[in-house]
């Protein structure tokens, strides 16, 4: 059967063997569906089918766990403590390790995932040693039964990201506890199918074969990154993509809000921080007087370029702490285009959203205009580690505490 069979399976089809054996057989093409069964069991699971791995886990191996044939890595992408994400117009994904216990040490997992994700990216890092890197395959789990969906074909990197900044370990705690994890980075290649017949070649022990994809070859023999790169065709968010979609970020949102509720000069000051959280590259910023901000909440400069020969551009924010069913409207962003100096870029922070109007005039006209919006927000704070009401209380002290050390 063809590839777009599997799409037109019934219920009755995917618990027979004629589905395993269309598994078996199909190619992996970026963002298919693959159906498993329906009788509610492990045995459901089609990656066992597809690539020989084992029915459970978000990482999973074929072959010997020190050099395996082949790494496959699942997530939800909806996990609150471990937010996996894929930038789709750079190719780049964002996945944690699967060290989530406290009291255990980072490389000691259940099923080694934080170890094969070392040596992976120790070997992509060294000329010599880039052919022992499985092939890594990424799926999303689709919340439908045991379906999958292919996310791509992952190699350790990306373009514009040092070695060393491509395997972090962070502290992360959990109910008061501590423990350490790693972020990785990957590059999706740009291979939007990967045939049958090198999986079959991987599954035999020898993936470096005519039938690998070029842009996993050119990663093998170069350190060359190709990434599968997706242009939006929306230019601007729309309300529903500026808001957090889980009721545990809508919470967190709601209680920020919350603490400014009678102090809104004071979200400048977080604002800043969430700013530097996004912008890791600002080399500094500055929250303005009230009574002295010339419309503009903070001022700061952004670095650009290597090391060696750095760039400093400067930018102005404007700080909004509104609640989630008022918008920022065309005129609060006029407004800071306006003030808006020469060779600046601007940045609006909002815990609710820019309605479209403001958001398409800044488009369309080409204004320099970052938005940061509440799901912006929430997805700063995850990354630092503040999931809760607890961890956001703490953090938003220390916030105020700067603000109160700051100089009149």
């Amino acid at each position: 059967m063809t590839q777009e069979a599997i799409l037109r399976m019934g219920t009755a089809a995917t618990e027979a063997g004629e589905n395993k054996a269309i598994l078996r057989s199909t190619d992996l093409v970026v963002d298919q569906i693959y159906p498993g069964g329906r009788r509610g069991n492990a045995g459901d699971d089609p990656l066992v089918h597809i690539l020989g791995v084992s029915n459970q886990g978000g990482f999973r191996h074929l072959g010997r766990r020190e050099q395996p044939k082949l790494i496959v890595l699942t997530t939800t992408m909806n996990e609150l403590h471990w937010p996996d994400s894929i930038d789709l117009e750079t190719g780049v994904l964002t996945y944690y390790g699967d060290n989530r216990r406290p009291g255990q040490e980072l490389h000691q997992t259940r099923r080694w995932g934080n170890e094969m994700l070392r040596d992976a990216f120790a070997r992509g890092s060294n000329n010599l040693d880039r052919r022992h890197v499985p092939p890594i395959f990424v799926f999303r789990n689709t919340g439908n039964y045991r379906d999958v969906v292919f996310l791509g074909l992952a190699v350790p990197g990306a373009i514009g990201v040092r070695p060393a900044e491509s395997l972090v370990a962070t502290w992360h705690q959990l109910d008061g506890r501590r423990f350490q994890n790693y972020r990785a980075t990957f590059t999706l290649l740009d291979a939007g199918r990967i045939n049958r017949a090198w999986i079959s070649d991987i599954q035999r022990g020898a993936a470096h074969t005519p039938n690998a994809p070029s842009a996993w070859s050119a990663w093998i023999e170069h350190g060359q990154h190709e990434p599968l790169r997706a242009s939006s065709s929306q230019a601007y968010r729309s309300k529903a993509e500026q808001f957090p979609s889980s009721q545990k970020d809508v919470e967190l949102i709601n209680a920020l809000i919350g603490h400014y509720e009678v102090d809104p000069v004071g979200f400048e000051w977080c604002a800043a921080e969430i700013t530097r959280m996004l912008l890791p590259n600002i080399s500094s910023i500055d929250v303005t007087r009230p009574s002295r901000d010339g419309g503009r909440d903070a001022v700061g400069r952004y670095r650009i370029g290597p090391l060696g020969s750095r760039v400093e551009v400067e930018f102005a924010m404007e700080a909004k702490c509104y609640s989630m069913h008022n918008s920022v409207g065309v005129r609060q962003t006029s407004r800071l285009i306006s003030r808006l100096r020469h060779r600046q870029f601007g940045v609006m922070v909002t815990t609710s959203h820019v309605n479209s109007q403001a958001y398409k005039e800044i488009v369309d006209d080409g204004h320099p205009i970052l938005i940061i919006s509440a799901n912006d927000i929430v997805c700063a704070l995850r990354s630092f580690g503040i999931r809760n009401h607890s961890d956001l209380m703490e953090w938003l002290q220390s916030v105020d505490r700067k603000a109160g050390a700051a100089p009149p």
